[in-house]
């Protein structure tokens, strides 16, 4: 899947007053109505097990600006990952302020499947940022999309 180019996510959550969050590119919208999505959360991780017991979580689409954001998910721990980028509290969950877009759910439902667990969740909260550009991952580095050359 390295070879897929895709957006980069910090997904967000609070469970018993401890806030989570990790970096993740497994994303799809689910349906227009009720407005949903879904999101892919391997069972290792920190965040599983505050995702499996808490009522909602966010979705922290990042911009090219956030790659310290995403530097901080994977090299910190715990509560020093917030230590990094303008976080706030709204709907009982993080959100990252400047965000391309932060889309807060209400977990819906949960699946096992092999080492990840499918969170789908119902969109009850939506901001976004028009002159973000996106953070992408692909083949195991963070690229730049709007610098591609025009491929047409």
């Amino acid at each position: 899947m390295r070879h897929i180019a895709a957006p980069v996510f910090a997904i967000s959550t609070k469970y018993e007053g401890v806030r989570s969050v990790i970096v993740a590119t497994a994303f799809s919208s689910v349906s227009f109505d009720p407005p949903s999505l879904l999101i892919c959360v391997n069972q290792e991780t920190s965040i599983h097990a505050p995702l499996m017991k808490a009522e909602h979580f966010c979705v922290n689409v990042l911009g090219h600006s956030h790659r310290n954001v995403a530097d901080a998910c994977a090299m910190k721990k715990g509560e020093e990952r917030f230590s990094i980028g303008d976080w706030e509290e709204e709907m009982g969950v993080p959100v990252l302020v400047d965000a391309q877009s932060s889309l807060v759910c209400r977990t819906a439902d949960r699946h096992r499947f092999g080492s990840h667990t499918i969170f789908v969740g119902e969109v009850i909260g939506a901001r976004h940022r028009d002159n973000a550009k996106p953070l992408t991952y692909f083949d195991r580095r963070y690229i730049d999309i709007s610098q591609a050359p025009d491929l047409a």
